[in-house]
């Protein structure tokens, strides 16, 4: 095996170019594991820790520009306002070590539907910027996964900045382990509210072959919303609509049984955190996120 150490952006694409088989390293908490344990052994590592670039994050007007590589440590601490649903995600990622070495970035090359930021993503709308010596482009996140750890990558891309729009409501994260700390989720679920255009989108996480929407669900609840005067009213929101969002959020699950639960346990939780996600953030947009335009 061997170790390519690019010292900026440029090289780190031109060595990708050269060798598309090499396996990108930053914070390594997956790939370590793999080669540790004998289940990967790739022919080239591509070692991305000497580019500042990737460490880095800008709050825009609109916009969270975060580099591939900031921990999950440095979201918790600084864009808890921002990205409240990826900090809430960022909290239930391994220890405090793993969370000061991995990244987002990770979570999305390895694609796997237990990665703990990916309901999160979907559930905020995000971007990926993907660059090579070829140039740069973004892909929406709903088009990013493509199967069991595969992702949309071409073989000469790196993940360069994920952007994120800042959330204009109450966000929320929900996640199922068989210990609080550690853990790979047995399932998760993430939700936000976006009132200016009046939408809610979610995300599911390990119950599926991807990390998955349940637009079902979304396309229910949109509405509802819309149809009962919700959003203006801030009302509460009736058990009937709630437990249909659950049921539908259920139903777009495809999980598979495995060491850590069933496929009829991963349906039954999903539902549950649809259902008290929903109920969260929704009282937060009662209390205190009814300031768009038209909602007095």
């Amino acid at each position: 095996m061997d170790f390519l150490r690019p010292a900026s952006w440029e090289e780190a694409l031109a060595a990708k170019a050269e060798h598309p088989t090499a396996v990108p390293i930053a914070g390594g908490t997956d790939i370590m594991v793999e080669i540790n344990f004998d289940h990967r052994r790739p022919e080239y590592l591509l070692d991305l820790n000497r580019i500042e670039l990737l460490r880095e994050w800008e709050v825009g007007e609109e916009n969270v520009r975060l580099g591939a590589s900031v921990p999950y440590t440095q979201i918790m601490e600084n864009l808890r306002a921002e990205l409240p649903g990826l900090a809430l995600a960022s909290h239930t990622v391994a220890s405090p070590q793993i969370r000061n070495r991995g990244g987002v970035g990770g979570n999305l090359g390895t694609a796997s539907p237990a990665g703990d930021a990916h309901p999160a993503l979907l559930a905020a709308g995000a971007e990926v910027e993907v660059e090579s010596v070829r140039g740069s482009r973004f892909i929406p996140i709903d088009e990013f996964y493509k199967g069991v750890k595969r992702n949309a990558l071409e073989p000469d891309e790196l993940i360069k900045t994920v952007h994120i729009k800042k959330a204009d409501g109450p966000q929320q994260y929900s996640k199922v382990g068989t210990r609080n700390a550690m853990v790979i989720a047995v399932c998760a679920f993430g939700i936000a509210l976006h009132p200016e255009t009046r939408t809610v989108r979610t995300g599911i996480g390990s119950a599926a072959p991807t990390p998955v929407r349940a637009t079902a669900a979304e396309e229910f609840l949109n509405a509802a919303l819309e149809e009962g005067g919700f959003w203006e009213s801030g009302k509460i929101i009736t058990p009937s609509i709630a437990k249909q969002f659950a049921e539908l959020a259920s139903g777009a699950c495809n999980p598979i049984d495995d060491v850590r639960g069933t496929a009829k346990y991963r349906r039954h939780a999903v539902g549950i955190m649809a259902r008290r996600t929903l109920g969260w953030t929704w009282e937060q947009y009662r209390g205190t996120g009814r300031t768009l335009e038209g909602a007095a």
